[in-house]
């Protein structure tokens, strides 16, 4: 019996959701999910460098794939993970889409710009491996359980939408703490955050968490392949500003998303407020 009311309170918590509580989800999330990394480095030495497949595969994917245990371990002792994959219940605008095709684009640009050959199939597999862990993970934490949990506070979309972004990019910016440039986390940061409200724009307009998880899969891989092994050519230069062009476009659709939804949150109040009229009336 105390097991199950401890499990019923722990339910109780995220269930009653607070934006507190997505950030404290995101940090625990970090507290876990770092230390990952310190159980692979005993496999440093036996391991090649960035360009190898073992170093991917064991200093990447596998920290990472860690990561998405934790998660499902979260989800199902809330038993979310069902309705996690389920249809969404808030849709979107079809302006909506522009979000998918800016990612998509550059993403096919950049994997038609990698020089293959030199990259070899092991490492090219391994990084698609990894892509699929990450955007697995990040996905579903912060496009998934934060959405989840800020929509259940009864904040509007204009507020789950900026958290969800908010606390992507936090994520991104841990990285400050393991040697990165500050410049060049808050650069990273910047990105980040762009790149996450147009996945929260992607949740939205397909209906389903799988969209932003596929597109997320095949964004770091891109990236990380491309600059590592980038192909000659005009196609290879105009992919690499793949990360400006989204940051550009991400601040249009931002400001169009806070406009169309102020709209939209304005017109359900006056819906109600004439409702309560008639009924008086």
């Amino acid at each position: 019996m105390e097991s199950t009311d401890r499990r019923s309170g722990w339910a109780r918590f995220w269930e009653n959701g607070r934006w507190w509580k997505a950030l404290i989800l995101t940090v625990g999330y970090l507290a876990l999910y770092e230390p990952a990394s310190l159980l692979m480095a005993p496999f440093v030495p036996f391991i090649g460098d960035a360009g190898s497949a073992s170093y991917v595969l064991v200093l990447i994917a596998i920290p990472v794939l860690i990561g998405c245990i934790i998660l499902v371990g979260f989800g199902a002792s809330l038993r979310w993970l069902r309705s996690l994959f389920a249809r969404q219940s808030i849709r979107g605008g079809g302006w909506m889409w522009i979000a998918i095709a800016v990612v998509l684009l550059f993403n096919v640009l950049r994997f038609a710009s990698i020089d293959y050959s030199a990259a070899g199939f092991d490492w090219v597999a391994a990084w698609l491996l990894a892509g699929l862990f990450i955007g697995f993970s990040e996905e579903v934490l912060t496009r998934g359980y934060v959405v989840r949990i800020m929509r259940s506070s009864g904040k509007s979309e204009i507020a789950v939408g900026l958290v969800s972004a908010g606390l992507f990019a936090l994520l991104h910016g841990f990285n400050f703490f393991t040697g990165q440039p500050f410049v060049s986390t808050l650069l990273q940061m910047l990105y980040t955050f762009f790149f996450g409200f147009c996945m929260y724009l992607a949740l939205r307009v397909t209906g389903t968490i799988i969209a932003p998880i596929l597109l997320h899969a095949s964004t770091d891989p891109s990236i990380f392949m491309q600059g590592t092994y980038p192909a000659t050519g005009s196609l290879s230069s105009f992919a690499q500003l793949g990360n400006i062009v989204l940051i550009l476009v991400g601040v249009v659709l931002l400001v169009v998303f806070i406009i169309t939804e102020s709209r939209a949150g304005h017109r359900n109040r006056s819906g109600l407020v004439d409702s309560a009229r008639i009924s008086e009336g």
